[in-house]
């Protein structure tokens, strides 16, 4: 069999978003007139900050919030250590009596139960575990207050670079949108060479520099690399992914000791080479080791810590609002796999919040019946005695002073706000489709099986996997400490091969931008798939596929949100294919779609209302999308996908009127200006604000990820797909891999096949994905 060898490849031209003969480009500026940021040697990091310091609103709120955030840590130790070694509890419990030399009828108040300051510090001395603990919380304080200068520093820096360089008060810039900043930032190149590399920067430069360890993980997460997923006695298949798990990744991959980066921008050389892989895979796998094995000693640091924190942060938000634990979440899991490729937090985080109220709807779908029944009783009872303990309270307050009645007054408070969590709204509509519907127009991910099966109790098991209760949240970020070991050691490491083969076969050389991974280029033609509307324009392999229409969504997101970028010509074919094929399908809208709202906005105005979706168009567009059953494949002009697609296209059309009669083309004649066609339509007579722009980048993109998921329904018709809860991952995941001998596991490159001159046998391949997983990845020439 042929040798898996894929060299590492520095990017063509077609990547580098810079006018053609900018290769290798070092822009030369005379020493007089070169200006404060002229040749940035670290951009991420440049740029990280400058993103960082827009998000929270300028240099004086960062500052004080950093800096409370030092004083917080304080208080959580001083306030422990005080509380285990200064209280009197017997005397605080009523236990002991305390002597009072003038009177005895004096009441007890609460510093009677403080003790004096030289038994305190006599009790904190003799205990040598609290003495430990305070000088690793010391050491690890004053290492956070020398970083806290330093980024005041550095921050100090990018304060002066909004004033000066972009022209943008501090007072301002909580009102200026990050798109805007963006623009100027790319507006400065040409005055200031921030890079010296190439002439111009275009926005995929500087999501690149900012996203560039996110994009990996995003792609690790999207071809099911990393082991998050576990099958646990008694709770069955579960995603386990909190943050110490993923500080420990990026410590393992990106910016630790002996990681596989040399610095910010640029891989280490020996990872390019796939001379070497076995020797690094096993180097790789001996540091998983060990940082698995110094998670396992710091364990009973880190677990206390936990706890205090979590009783801290959540034990006053239970005691207001008992319910609060009942509330859901985006888990950690859910915001990677969700994400987009070069999609900004903000931006993630906007689309996530949109989908909060639909999604919280369809999970109270499926409250237990015989749940709600107890609930509903043991609410009663708990309130009567509530009520009573309360009345009685009212009459006469002494009663407070006897033992236990307050404990009761609030327990019996949190046990009914928690009963009425599970009693379902009696005027809530049972409509599971229409609501999974309304979300996938924000989270725009979604796997096959779950269309026409949004009733079953499987699609929403794994719905929650991304949604997750908040206990759920906080119950797995205790159990970190413990249970995060365990999975570098035992799960990670067999993977070191795996990873070692994906850093190599999926890091590009950008010019003017260094190392990145080539599934964050979005390029249809190297990571796209067929049933993504890029048949015909991919030469990809399935190893070399972004899974769940990753690469076209992403590149229709990135395409949306930066009206101004100017996409490389596969991406701009792509983007032409795509509105060609809108202008068809709303062409042949049923008659029920044919007369859509005037405004566009009012796409938006249902999307982010969700409350009104029974009556609203967009519901009816959606029901019309979800309801019916599959027909003969003779049916197919009248079947509901293409209804639906249909719907959709005519939706997508009215956005931009304009756009369906003359199609945009640039200077090149390649139709890149995607958005510029939307937003230069008729709707509008006056220029639009950013707020205005914004909901129009969000309503096309949710019509364009339903447009593109019937689509992909359409071709694959209802057949299985790849996603991430079906696709098995390159190596047995089932407990009897990890018993196989490391030697016959370190000559399996990504995806099982065998060096040259040996033969092994592929762990169960996935039927769908057909012959093509028995061959090695081809070269990527991009």
């Amino acid at each position: 069999m042929a040798v898996f060898d894929t060299p590492y490849q520095r990017l063509e031209p077609s990547y580098t978003d810079s006018p053609l003969g900018e290769d290798d480009l070092l822009v030369h500026v005379p020493e007089g007139s070169k200006s404060p940021w002229h040749h940035i040697e670290n951009l991420d990091l440049f740029f990280s900050r400058v993103y960082n310091l827009h998000q929270k609103n300028g240099f004086t709120c960062m500052l004080i919030g950093e800096l409370f955030e030092l004083l917080q840590f304080i208080f959580v130790v001083s306030f422990t250590t005080f509380l285990v070694s200064c209280v009197d509890y017997d005397i605080l419990f009523a236990n002991k009596m305390v002597n009072h030399s003038h009177t005895d009828n004096v009441k007890v108040t609460l510093p009677d139960a403080f003790l004096p300051p030289t038994v305190c510090q006599a009790r904190i001395q003799e205990n040598g575990f609290l003495m430990s603990l305070l000088v690793i919380a010391s050491v690890f304080w004053i290492h956070r207050l020398v970083k806290f200068i330093y980024n005041i520093c550095c921050n100090w820096e990018i304060h002066n670079f909004y004033i000066q360089a972009l022209r943008i008060p501090m007072c301002e810039l909580p009102y200026y949108t990050w798109e805007e900043v963006q623009s100027r930032i790319v507006q400065i190149q040409k005055e200031h060479q921030i890079c010296i590399h190439k002439k111009e920067l275009s926005e995929l430069d500087v999501s690149h520099r900012i996203l560039r360890f996110k994009n990996y993980m995003v792609a690790m997460i999207n071809k099911n690399l990393l082991p998050l997923q576990h099958r646990a006695p008694l709770l069955g298949d579960t995603v386990f992914y909190t943050r110490g798990l993923k500080y420990n990744f990026q410590l393992i991959f990106f910016w630790g000791p002996g990681c596989l980066f040399q610095n910010e921008w640029s891989l280490k050389p020996e990872y390019k080479r796939a001379g070497a892989r076995l020797e690094l895979a096993e180097k790789l796998s001996q540091r998983i080791l060990w940082i698995g094995l110094a998670n396992l000693v710091l364990c009973p640091l880190v677990l206390v810590w936990q706890i205090l924190y979590a009783f801290f942060c959540y034990t006053e938000v239970l005691r207001r609002e008992p319910g609060s634990l009942g509330a859901r979440c985006w888990s950690l899991y859910g915001r990677c796999y969700l994400r987009h490729f070069n999609e900004l937090d903000h931006q993630l985080q906007t689309r996530l919040s949109r989908a909060y109220k639909p999604a919280s709807k369809y999970m109270n779908c499926f409250l237990s019946p015989l749940l709600a029944v107890a609930a509903k009783h043991l609410g009663f009872l708990a309130g009567s005695i509530l009520a009573v303990l309360i009345a009685l309270t009212v009459y006469d307050e002494d009663v407070l002073a006897v033992e236990h009645v307050l404990s009761a007054v609030t327990l019996l408070g949190v046990v009914v706000t928690i009963c009425r969590s599970f009693i379902p709204d009696q005027h809530l509509v049972f409509c599971p489709e229409q609501l999974l519907r309304v979300i996938l127009a924000h989270i725009h991910y979604m796997p096959d099986h779950w269309q026409r099966s949004a009733h079953r109790s499987e699609t929403r098991g794994e719905f929650a996997q991304l949604f997750q209760y908040k206990a759920v949240f906080i119950l797995e970020e205790l159990l970190s400490p413990l249970l995060t070991p365990l999975v570098l050691i035992f799960r990670l490491r067999p993977k070191s091969l795996e990873i070692i083969d994906f850093f190599r076969n999926f890091t590009v050389e950008v010019v003017g931008v260094g190392d990145t991974c080539s599934f964050a280029q979005m390029d249809v033609r190297q990571h796209g798939n067929p049933t993504w509307m890029s048949a015909g324009k991919t030469e990809a392999s399935v190893y070399q596929q972004a899974e769940d229409g990753k690469t076209e969504l992403s590149l229709m997101h990135f395409a949306i949100t930066n009206p101004r970028w100017q996409p490389p010509r596969e991406c701009s074919t792509f983007l032409s294919h795509l509105r060609e094929q809108v202008q068809r399908d709303s062409t042949v809208a049923t008659p029920k779609n044919a007369t859509g709202p005037a405004h566009p906005l009012h796409y938006s105005h249902l999307l982010t209302q969700i409350d009104s979706e029974p009556h609203s168009l967009m519901v009816n567009m959606v029901s019309g999308m979800s309801t019916g059953g599959h027909l003969s494949h003779g049916d197919v002009p009248f079947s509901p996908h293409v209804s639906a697609v249909s719907e959709v296209a005519t939706a997508l059309r009215s956005l931009s009127p304009q756009q369906s009669c003359h199609p945009v083309q640039n200077q090149s004649g390649t139709g890149a200006d995607f958005r510029n066609a939307s937003f230069g339509s008729s709707v509008w007579e006056g220029p639009m604000n950013s707020g205005t722009l914004s909901e129009y980048a969000s309503t096309e993109m949710s019509l364009h990820a339903l447009y593109m998921h019937e689509l992909h329904q359409q071709h694959t018709h209802m057949a299985p797909g790849r996603h991430i809860w079906h696709r098995q991952e390159s190596d047995e995941s089932d407990m009897g891999s990890m018993s196989r001998p490391t030697s016959s596991l370190a000559r399996q490159p990504m995806g099982g096949w065998s060096e040259e001159g040996q033969s092994s046998r592929h762990p169960e391949s996935v039927p769908e994905e057909g012959s093509d997983d028995e061959l090695p990845p081809q070269v990527q020439k991009l």
